[in-house]
């Protein structure tokens, strides 16, 4: 157990007996998958929901369960976080699969899917069999990983995906560089389309972007430092849309950014592809005007954007062209951002700050509450083909009770990921996760 003044944190035993058995009550119920939210009730046996019911639990019964007092606060599925770098085999020192999953934990997060650029790879049965034995070992949360798409992350040969899927791997991505032979990701999609999984890609043009350390505007102008494009990422999105159009694959977009890209989602939607997107918390919060503030700890990539591309990725989500949110997670240590603008890495920490960013679309009155958590919850799941994201009778006692107006401000220093890169120091939000059940259990809870 680690616990602090604020919180409390404790590993699930995964194996919790059925005879354990739960009673979350007075609770506002939403489930996004089913449509489901209402005042009412969920009933778990070991890591089992066993039924989720309107009204109120009966009294007659309580003798059988331990009776948790939800207060009226809302009760939905974990979250899901489907692009984190947990850094682990190889950068520990900036995040670690316990550290990273204690973080998700504390961000309402119940189960991760990682990034494969660590060091080694992850392209090889031994290195996926790593990250999950370490999951259980060590970790808070349910942790999945990626498949590299290529060796090494060389874009020039194909990893061994079928035994890859075998293993436990939920899609290929070579995340932190894109595939950028266009024949190889032909190859990859028409694998993905026999194997059921996501190509996963960080859509970037290189020969377009070399060189930019943010996006390129009036901002980078006034700074002085050389820019990003827009059509770095539309170009590729573009590109990859025909393959999977000629392929028939699933094709995934990792942090979308732009209206060009956007557009052209929607327009692979509206032809009946398998094509999805995800957006990052930052990209539809701040604009690259943050950089002239927040200078490196503003640095991403994708970069963040102009006003028009913050108000297409939230139309995006409002209209479905933007499936899930999910945070690239992506730790860096303090020296590695303390240095120019052009040579500090990419990349910013974000689970600890990815549930109340979102809600604040609910508290502006931009979406419902049930969209935005089902775009956390179900709807990431099913582009990584995972039974995650649901309140459902018979699915795994992986929950989140959320105190929607919780006020707090960001500090980052207070977060539990090992590393505290993240633009949002100071920020007053509104919203956050206060239980988190994993497999039955809490693994985290906010003190009182």
């Amino acid at each position: 157990m680690v616990s602090s003044e604020k919180h409390i944190l404790t590993r699930p035993t995964w194996n919790l007996s059925p005879s354990k058995k739960t009673a979350y009550v007075n609770a506002r119920v939403i489930d996004p998958a089913s449509g489901f939210d209402d005042r009412g009730y969920v009933l778990v046996a070991g890591d089992t929901i066993i039924a989720v019911e309107r009204g109120n639990f009966n009294d007659d019964a309580s003798h059988e369960f331990d009776v948790v007092d939800c207060k009226g606060l809302v009760l939905a599925p974990g979250l899901l976080d489907i692009q984190v770098h947990f850094r682990e085999p190889g950068f520990e020192y900036k995040e670690t699969i316990e550290t990273g999953s204690r973080s998700a934990a504390a961000g309402g997060v119940t189960l991760v899917a990682c990034m494969p650029n660590t060091n080694p790879v992850i392209d090889d049965v031994s290195i996926v069999d790593f990250v999950h034995k370490r999951g259980r070992e060590t970790g808070y949360v349910n942790v999945r990983t990626y498949g590299a798409i290529s060796k090494g992350l060389k874009g020039k040969d194909l990893t061994e995906m079928g035994l890859l899927v075998e293993a436990g791997a939920v899609g290929f991505t070579d995340d932190g560089l894109p595939l950028m032979n266009a024949g190889l990701m032909r190859q990859a999609l028409s694998y993905s389309r026999d194997l059921g999984v996501p190509i996963a890609q960080h859509a970037e043009d290189l020969d377009l972007s070399a060189g930019g350390c943010m996006n390129e505007g009036a901002v980078s102008a006034k700074l002085g430092v050389k820019g990003i494009p827009n059509a770095a990422e539309a170009v590729m999105v573009e590109r990859d849309i025909l393959l999977t159009e000629l392929t028939g694959g699933q094709y995934h977009v990792l942090h979308i950014s732009t209206a060009e890209a956007i557009e052209a989602v929607r327009r692979a939607k509206d032809k009946g592809l398998r094509v999805t997107a995800e957006a990052a918390p930052h990209h539809f919060t701040l604009t690259d005007e943050a950089v002239l503030n927040y200078r490196t700890f503003s640095k991403m990539n994708p970069p963040l954007r102009c006003e028009k591309d913050r108000l297409a990725v939230l139309q995006g989500l409002k209209d479905g062209t933007i499936d899930a949110i999910a945070t690239d997670h992506a730790p860096h240590d303090r020296e590695s951002k303390e240095l120019p603008l052009s040579q500090a890495s990419f990349g910013i920490v974000g689970l600890e700050t990815m549930l109340p960013l979102s809600l604040a679309m609910v508290h502006r009155g931009e979406m419902k509450l049930i969209d935005v958590l089902g775009a956390m919850t179900y709807r990431a799941a099913d582009i990584i083909h995972v039974p995650s994201g649901r309140l459902q009778k018979g699915a795994k006692a992986d929950m989140v009770l959320i105190d929607m107006n919780y006020d707090w401000s960001i500090d980052p220093d207070s977060f539990v990921s090992k590393s505290k890169n993240s633009p949002f120091d100071g920020t007053t939000v509104k919203g956050r996760a206060v239980r988190t059940i994993v497999a039955g259990e809490t693994v985290f809870m906010l003190k009182e």
